[in-house]
């Protein structure tokens, strides 16, 4: 006993959670749910049970709060995690990533979950949803390389378009990872900014193979696109999570490469018709234009434009006749009023008066005009029409 290492049971403990945790990382375990606990702090706590045996579990809760559905016992799920040792009970148990229901009543649960928290968050909208380009010219496709849904959506646009540009872009659409890889796939496509309009999808399955479409993971990469996404996941019968939050939903994917170009000979046609409708509304228009200058060439004033001219140099005549009357009588007018005025200044005139035998008598340069304003013995002027005398007032008489 002196020779071998004695380990306390924290050293035992220790090399046992070193072997444990070092061996079983990322592993997927299957089992249902019993004793669920959801404590105060957020954190999960449950066991792991099949026919046989057991494990406990752990989820913390910046893990625990991204889970799309609410797990319960009874539930049969899925769970990826790393072994862990809880040294103090010396207790192994699993550290979960990831849950996800397994059975299909646990699927539908939690498809319903999720339809509705993203629905509250306004994901459905449609003022969110983005127009289709009407011609695009390359289009992305995010889905198997294998499967049917990529064979459909090649053949149907090869057949409507041939021309159009195809990126397909691989990604698995069912089990472990499809989701993340899908997610990634609508990110580079934005990213990369390489194509117009997007079409994401797979063929038909059971609720379980399409599941990659309903993860959260995969609905709010879809929302984030600024690129046009059409979904196309399943049969017609068959709805998905990213069916509601897309742009537009077609009901399988060869429905989606029908949506997504206009058949060449519909493009043909509807060219061919605007051509004609184009070359007819161009020969209306002269046509029109042919009778309106027809019109106007038949008129009156463009074959007599003498005859007008002759017409208005009339008026013009007429208008200076007028003009000149008005003149004339304007100035014989102005003529009489003339004459009466110098008439009455003529009658008013001090000369005219003296003819009539008045005479103007003035001492010093002043007009005497009584008697009491003259001067005795002072010389004094009498004007008369025709001149001046020289005169002396001797006295005056009462």
């Amino acid at each position: 006993m002196s020779d071998e290492k004695i380990l306390s049971v924290t050293e035992l403990t220790k090399q046992i959670k070193g072997v444990l945790e070092l061996g079983f990382t990322n592993i997927w375990i299957q089992g249902e749910i019993s004793n669920f606990k959801l404590h105060s702090s957020g954190h999960i706590y449950f066991t792991l049970k099949d026919a046989s045996s057991q494990i406990s579990a752990v989820m913390w809760r910046s893990r625990a709060a991204q889970l799309i559905f609410r797990p319960n016992d009874g539930m049969k799920v899925m769970v990826r995690g790393n072994i862990t040792v809880y040294e103090p009970r010396g207790n192994y148990q699993i550290d979960c990533f990831q849950l996800q229901p397994l059975g299909k009543g646990e699927l539908q649960q939690a498809f319903e979950q999720l339809k509705q928290k993203l629905f509250e968050e306004g994901l459905f909208e449609e003022e969110n949803k983005k127009s289709l380009p009407v011609f695009p010219q390359k289009i992305g496709i995010v889905t198997s390389p294998t499967g049917a849904a990529i064979r459909d959506i090649l053949s149907v646009l090869s057949r409507r378009f041939p021309s159009i540009e195809v990126i397909l872009v691989p990604v698995k659409v069912q089990g472990i990872g499809a989701a993340e890889e899908i997610a990634e796939a609508i990110a580079d496509l934005n990213r990369q900014k390489l194509v117009d309009v997007m079409i994401i999808g797979r063929g038909g399955g059971s609720l379980e193979d399409l599941w990659a479409f309903n993860e959260e993971i995969v609905a709010r990469a879809v929302f984030a696109s600024t690129i046009p996404i059409i979904s196309a996941v399943g049969h017609e019968i068959d709805f998905s999570i990213s069916d509601f939050v897309a742009d537009l939903r077609a009901p399988t994917p060869s429905a989606a490469a029908e949506l997504v170009v206009k058949d060449k000979n519909e493009v043909v046609e509807l060219i061919r018709n605007f051509c004609y409708t184009m070359n007819n509304s161009m020969i209306n228009s002269f046509e029109a234009y042919k009778n309106t200058v027809s019109n106007l060439t038949q008129s009156y004033s463009f074959n007599k434009p003498h005859d007008m001219l002759r017409q208005r140099s009339q008026q013009i005549d007429e208008l200076q006749n007028r003009l000149t009357r008005n003149m004339l009588h304007s100035f014989s007018m102005t003529k009489q009023r003339t004459q009466f005025l110098s008439s009455r200044i003529k009658t008013t005139n001090p000369k005219s008066i003296l003819k009539r035998g008045f005479a103007i008598v003035r001492q010093d340069e002043s007009i005497i005009s009584s008697v009491k304003k003259s001067i005795s013995a002072k010389p004094a002027t009498i004007e008369f029409h025709d001149g001046i005398i020289d005169a002396e007032i001797l006295r005056k008489r009462k």
